[in-house]
């Protein structure tokens, strides 16, 4: 993940978890819906790790959301 765009996966992470919680998941929950391992979850969260379109559109889908909504940064 490039330096400059370290605020962008933040507000990303931010998003992820407010859906997140939004629909009832823990992370455990949402990495066993998602087939990953809740630290994957967690690194998301926290932009410590980027993540994959794949991943994002699967996230995307889980909350029944489309996947922008995940891009719009409050």
């Amino acid at each position: 993940m490039k330096i400059n765009h370290k605020e962008k996966y933040r507000l990303l992470g931010l998003n992820i978890a407010y859906y997140r919680k939004l629909n009832g998941y823990t992370q455990e929950a949402l990495a066993e819906k998602l087939d990953v391992d809740r630290t994957t979850i967690s690194k998301i969260e926290l932009a410590t790790s980027g993540v994959s379109l794949d991943l994002l559109f699967d996230i995307a889908d889980l909350f029944e959301i489309p996947v922008e909504k995940l891009f719009v940064f409050r």
